[in-house]
């Protein structure tokens, strides 16, 4: 029986550091990867790697490489969402809210949209209502253009290349070339920008939330209407999006 524990004890180990590495990885990895990594005997990983996809917390895209499914998505989502740490994000976002006096939120990216994750809405009386949950497109918002900014050059070309740049606005850009150009200067500010480009009337600003190995793990935004404020009047509060970018990073460390 102990030597049933130590063999059951020994594969959730080996399972929670696959899930660890697949989570981290800047690629995603393939089986032989994860095999010479996490020191794992080939035929141990297939058969661990089989049953996590069986069971839909991973799945393997096209070129065989190892990506998270739904449920792991879930499961991030949900550690997000304790009481805790839920209840020290929104202080951080309602500082930051009164601060510049705009609806502020995070995103967190998820495939080629990314999900509007988290927000403190202000008491203006006319807002522009994004109900928590909704999935926003990468190519015309500022949060999904700061995520493709942080990809290597040839999976954002890829990516580009296979979504359909759909107009939401006059400003929306549908140009591949064009849209290269403005995310290398996305890239070198470290900042992303939406100038009613998404929606009509609608001015946005993001900045990257990090993870421990300096990657993007998701973005704090604020947007306005334009007869409140102008894209110039919301990159004024750059400096405090950035600094209540570094109070969530140190939150996700506690945690």
């Amino acid at each position: 029986m102990k030597a049933e524990r130590r063999e059951k004890a020994s594969s959730i180990a080996r399972v929670l550091e696959i899930i660890e590495a697949i989570s981290c990885s800047e690629r995603p990895p393939n089986p032989a990867e994860l095999s010479i990594l996490l020191d794992i005997p080939k035929p141990s990983i297939h058969r661990l790697l089989q049953q996590l996809e069986k069971d839909g917390f991973i799945q393997t895209n096209m070129r065989g490489n190892i990506i998270p499914a739904k449920r792991l998505h879930d499961v991030a989502l949900g550690v997000l969402q304790t009481t805790h740490f839920k209840a020290m994000r929104q202080a951080i976002l309602q500082k930051l809210a009164d601060e510049i006096g705009e609806t502020c939120g995070i995103s967190l990216p998820n495939g080629v949209d990314m999900i509007y994750y988290d927000r403190v809405q202000t008491n203006w009386p006319l807002q522009i209502n994004l109900p928590v949950g909704s999935h926003t497109p990468v190519w015309c918002t500022a949060s999904g253009k700061l995520y493709l900014s942080t990809l290597s050059k040839r999976r954002r070309q890829r990516l580009i290349n296979h979504l359909k740049l759909e107009r939401f606005s006059r400003n929306t850009i549908t140009d591949p070339i064009v849209l290269e150009r403005i995310l290398n200067e996305v890239a070198e500010k470290d900042c992303g920008t939406d100038n009613e480009e998404f929606v009509e009337g609608m001015v946005a600003i993001a900045v990257p939330i990090r993870n421990e190995l300096g990657q993007l793990h998701a973005c704090l935004f604020t947007h306005a209407p334009v007869f409140r404020r102008t894209l110039e009047d919301l990159q004024q509060f750059e400096p405090h999006l950035r600094r209540a970018a570094r109070d969530l990073e140190m939150l996700m460390k506690e945690d």
